[in-house]
């Protein structure tokens, strides 16, 4: 599939990592959201405190502009949860702004995770996966791959390039609020975790995007075979 837009000269990472013993590390609502909610309150430079508890349900959603400015480690370029691991495309903004970035987001969902379900040791399979983006092709399907994880929970042929009904997936993926597939394509949904600028340049828009996503899921030819080993 061709796009007219070229990789940026800047460092991007797939990073990922999963529960240890492949075991779900988001139980319900709330712990998506919490996750979410790490994702942007703890993207800065600064020490900062959680503040959960006053986002209630849409953490990210909440007012956020006259909140103290942050100053940011990574940018956010794309994200997915699914229930046993997560997957982010990053850029960083600073030096070693992922390594740290990342100890953060994986210590503060881990301890939360933990308190409230009573239990003790590691949640995560280790230290996360990274994985530098060397070649355009890598780049421009990235995306794709990160949103379409979902679909292995009602699809899983997609990983075999496969998939029956492409109208029905697509509805699939329109219904998973838990990535950054939805703001992508103009549906308001945890945006400010986001820096969309470069993708939607990319994509030409979020009508743009759309019509790459049916294209992709009526003849598949992503890698679907990113290993979490």
């Amino acid at each position: 599939m061709e796009h007219s837009k070229q990789q940026p000269t800047q460092d991007f990472y797939h990073t990922l990592n999963r529960g240890v013993d492949k075991r779900d590390i988001f139980l319900d609502k709330q712990d998506y959201l919490r996750f979410i909610h790490d994702l942007y309150e703890l993207n800065n430079e600064d020490r900062v405190e959680s503040t959960f508890g006053a986002f209630k349900n849409d953490p990210v959603l909440a007012n956020t502009t006259s909140r103290k400015q942050r100053k940011l480690l990574v940018d956010i370029l794309a994200f997915c949860l699914m229930p046993n691991h997560y997957h982010l495309l990053l850029s960083p903004r600073v030096k070693n702004g992922i390594p740290l970035f990342m100890q953060k987001v994986n210590m503060g969902y881990s301890k939360y995770f933990n308190q409230k379900y009573k239990r003790e040791g590691t949640l995560f399979q280790g230290r996360y996966k990274q994985i530098l983006i060397t070649d355009n092709t890598h780049f421009l399907h990235l995306p794709f791959y990160i949103h379409f994880n979902p679909l292995d929970l009602k699809y899983p042929e997609w990983r075999e390039n496969k998939i029956a009904s492409p109208e029905k997936a697509l509805e699939f993926l329109e219904s998973y609020k838990w990535s950054s597939h939805l703001e992508y394509l103009g549906v308001k949904n945890y945006g400010s975790v986001l820096n969309k600028k470069m993708l939607n340049e990319v994509f030409d828009g979020s009508a743009g995007y759309k019509k790459l996503v049916e294209t992709y899921l009526k003849d598949i030819q992503i890698d679907g075979k990113v290993s979490l080993e």
